[in-house]
């Protein structure tokens, strides 16, 4: 048994510096400034091959992203898409048996956040921080805002009428909304930003009241919110994300959208996993998606851009958005007032 044993326990001890001058080699290439920068990352990346990038990105988006990057780089990036939170769960469940597989995590900021506080994420330092938004950059520099994503009103333009749409959120209390409004399911974060905005106590009050006289209708999903809103199961939804909206009204949907003050969005970013296999790909990825052409490829499919340098129809200083620091360490109550206001409230 021991003999059997000793090449497994040589191999461990030869996988452990392995690993970790790979780790000090990312750190060093992810801090590293200078100005042959890109091109040594280019060089790396050539070598490396492709890269592997766990993404919750629309499949038709990331699809665009990702085509254009193999175009510039010539490295080939190969996709595996779900949800946020199962992005989060493969890439923690991954890490914790010990396989390495992920370059670049793209998802939702609150699951970012959670991989930072995890300790599996590498901090990067990137020229091109000091042009995106403030809210993009988190002081720990462990992830990275690429896109923001608008919580929006959204109405059936043949079930509702432009002069009926309420201008603030109390106007929801208004009868002709009884048994119309649509809520995704899951939004205690749109629901806490806003609650916040409007006071704590005036804000529970009043979405207990909506809720009471007029009900939610809770719909698992922004695409399918916004694609009900189109048939017209849903005359008028609350948590719409802009780019879904503005697609199926570009598709000639009659299906339209607005914004109640104040406005709320979310961050989605990238990481680069401290154990990136391919660290070089991983970071020529990470620079791209936070540069400028790439942010305006985002623009143009009806994304929000991070970069300053891209202008945005959108008044992005306006925004509200959400802290996932904040949501993390309040998740709970947030999620269980959502629960007792929202879902049992409307039934």
């Amino acid at each position: 048994m021991g003999r059997r044993l000793l090449p497994l326990a040589l191999a461990c001890l030869l996988a452990a510096p392995v690993a970790q001058a790979q780790q000090r080699g990312l750190a060093g290439l992810a801090e590293y400034q200078g100005p042959d920068r890109m091109q040594r990352l280019l060089e790396g990346a050539r070598k490396e091959g492709f890269l592997s990038v766990y993404t919750s990105f629309p499949p038709e988006d990331i699809a665009a992203v990702n085509a254009a990057f193999e175009k510039k780089y010539a490295v080939k990036v190969r996709a595996w898409r779900a949800a946020s939170e199962k992005v989060l769960q493969r890439t923690m469940a991954e890490a914790q048996a010990g396989r390495y597989d992920v370059d670049i995590v793209e998802c939702n900021s609150v699951p970012l956040e959670t991989l930072h506080r995890e300790g599996l994420l590498q901090a990067v330092r990137s020229a091109s921080h000091a042009e995106l938004v403030p809210a993009a950059v988190p002081k720990h520099r462990e992830w990275v805002a690429s896109r923001l994503s608008l919580f929006v009103q959204a109405y059936n333009t043949q079930l509702v009428k432009k002069d009926e749409l309420p201008s603030s959120y109390a106007d929801l209390l208004h009868p002709r909304w009884k048994g119309r409004l649509g809520i995704e399911a899951s939004d205690e974060d749109w629901f806490e930003e806003v609650v916040r905005a409007l006071g704590e106590e005036k804000g529970l009050r009043l979405f207990r009241g909506v809720a009471s006289s007029n009900g939610f209708s809770l719909r698992r999903g922004h695409s399918v919110l916004a694609q009900l809103v189109a048939s017209g199961e849903v005359p008028f939804a609350l948590t719409v994300y802009n780019f879904t909206a503005e697609q199926l009204k570009r598709k000639g949907a009659p299906l339209d959208w607005f914004v109640l003050s104040p406005a709320v969005a979310h961050a989605n970013g990238v990481a680069v996993p401290k154990r990136a296999p391919r660290p070089h790909a991983a970071l020529l990825y990470y620079e791209f998606m936070i540069g400028e052409e790439a942010q305006r490829l985002l623009s143009s499919r009806d994304s929000i851009p991070t970069s300053t340098r891209v202008e945005s129809s959108l008044d992005r200083s306006s925004f509200k958005v959400v802290d996932p620091a904040l949501l993390i360490d309040q998740g709970g109550r947030w999620a269980k007032l959502y629960d007792e206001i929202i879902v049992k409230g409307s039934r």
